[in-house]
């Protein structure tokens, strides 16, 4: 009986030892699965933070790139401008000596002119002089005759007074009148006797008068040729004054012609070399586009992994507001209220983010972002003031009010032509988070189309990818280009 009643006792004993045993093993099967859990998603949040690190260091490498890209187009920038005002100032030294080519030409033509009337008044005065030599040499020639005849008289009357004083003088002259034969003879002889001496005495004064008045007329003749040779000498005296100033003239022109060709040579360097500065500020604008572009797509994967929570309020400046206000109203001002909260909230959700700097002009400010900013427009509002609107929506969005956890903004046309796959429109502006792209749609090549147009087509699209890049460039925040078109229309 006692045996009979220990047995049920040792079968029990063992079903508990048994089960506790199980339960053993579950309980440690239990533990052993939370500490293999523990492990893996300790695991997968290492590994997903080691992504996220190796995500941000891709992002701090584009942006190092983009820094040296900005600072090599600041320099290009810095050497278009100087090379700008060089060739300003080459240009306006060249219009001052095309400006002094002109006017020295036209003093050269008037010097060719002057020394043209002198050598036509030369001419004349050495004609005048000819005349006056000739008449010279002429009325010594009368003289000469003159004197000849002149002195013929006064030999022939010296003979006749000697043959007369030969033949007993006035004795002689009276024997011959007292040796007519009757009284006419001797009237006759006596007036032929008279008449003779009248004769002589006659042409010696006639010839002494003539003597005189041709030594008067050499004498004004002589006088006018020494007043012309005078007169020669004062022209040949300026001609060659004259001819020196051409002369120096032409050497002025010559330098200055010499020193025009050189600064217009210096003006086609400048025009080839800003050539090559444009070419080369292309290039760097259009690798920021790239890198631009490839921050924002940097950005946008590691924002989808890692959504980050931009909601709160933030203690923004008098400043901050201001700028706050005046970019809400730069970027939305024909837009509605629920519009201009929308672009408020995408500056603080950006402000909140790691992504963007941490204040609000600093976002507002970032490079390649609001093309408000860029124009000018926003500073010119401050200059003026916000609106109350756009204050009242700053102040609204400072204090916490977010439509949408949105980074990004623009207009629907560049969404789409971005090809944004997702994205909500609130008024004229597409809204989205992550920039992330559809694919292309494809389009069939027709089959008649022959290999050579199909590479050509393939060359097209390559040559339109650098286009693209380079208009992303201003498109992670501020794609509003066209909406500011249309707020003007408005």
């Amino acid at each position: 009986m006692i045996r009979s009643s220990n047995k049920p006792k040792r079968v029990f004993q063992r079903l508990r030892d048994a089960l506790f045993k199980v339960k053993r093993s579950v309980c440690g099967l239990i533990i052993f699965s939370f500490i293999t859990a523990g492990s893996f998603f300790v695991c997968m949040a290492d590994e997903f933070d080691d992504r996220i690190q190796a995500m941000q260091h891709e992002e701090e490498k584009t942006q190092e790139t983009i820094s040296d890209l900005e600072k090599k187009t600041q320099d290009t920038r810095a050497a278009i401008e100087m090379l700008e005002g060089q060739k300003e100032a080459a240009e306006s030294t060249v219009n001052d000596l095309r400006l002094q080519s002109s006017t020295l030409q036209s003093k050269i033509n008037e010097y060719t002119d002057q020394l043209t009337t002198l050598e036509g008044t030369i001419e004349e005065t050495e004609s005048a002089m000819s005349s006056v030599s000739a008449e010279i040499i002429s009325l010594n020639n009368e003289l000469d005759s003159i004197r000849a005849e002149r002195d013929e008289r006064y030999a022939l009357l010296k003979n006749r007074l000697k043959t007369i004083y030969e033949k007993g003088g006035t004795r002689g002259m009276l024997e011959l009148i007292l040796e007519s034969v009757s009284f006419k003879e001797v009237l006759t002889r006596s007036e032929f006797i008279r008449a003779i001496i009248d004769y002589d005495q006659h042409k010696m004064a006639e010839c002494k008068a003539l003597e005189e008045k041709v030594r008067d007329k050499l004498k004004k003749v002589e006088e006018r040729e020494a007043e012309l040779d005078a007169f020669q000498e004062s022209l040949d005296e300026k001609y060659g004054e004259l001819e020196n100033l051409n002369n120096e003239v032409h050497n002025m022109l010559s330098s200055t012609n010499s020193s025009l060709s050189y600064e217009t040579e210096k003006l086609e360097d400048f025009d080839e070399q800003l050539a090559e500065l444009d070419a080369t500020m292309k290039s760097l604008e259009s690798q920021t586009a790239a890198a631009q572009a490839q921050l924002a797509k940097q950005i946008a994967s590691r924002l989808a992994m890692q959504r980050e929570d931009t909601s709160g309020s933030y203690a923004a400046s008098a400043s901050e507001l201001e700028w706050l206000a005046a970019t809400i109203q730069a970027e939305a001002d024909g837009e509605s209220y629920t519009g201009k909260l929308a672009v408020g909230s995408v500056i603080m959700n950006r402000v909140k983010s790691s992504a963007f700097p941490n204040d609000v002009v600093s976002v507002i400010t970032q490079n390649m972002q609001f093309a408000s900013y860029r124009s000018g427009k926003v500073e010119l509002i401050i200059s003026k003031g916000p609106n109350s609107t756009c204050i009242k929506a700053a102040n609204e969005v400072l204090g916490g009010a977010r439509v949408g956890d949105y980074l990004f903004f623009m207009t629907k046309y560049y969404a789409d032509y971005y090809r944004i796959s997702e994205y909500t429109m609130i008024g004229n502006h597409a809204f989205f988070y992550n920039w992330i792209t559809k694919e292309p749609e494809e389009t069939e090549v027709p089959a008649e189309e022959n290999a050579e147009d199909a590479s050509d087509n393939g060359n097209k699209k390559k040559k339109e990818e650098p286009v693209q890049k380079e208009e992303q460039e201003e498109e992670p925040a501020d794609k509003e280009e066209a909406s500011e078109e249309e707020e003007e229309e408005e």
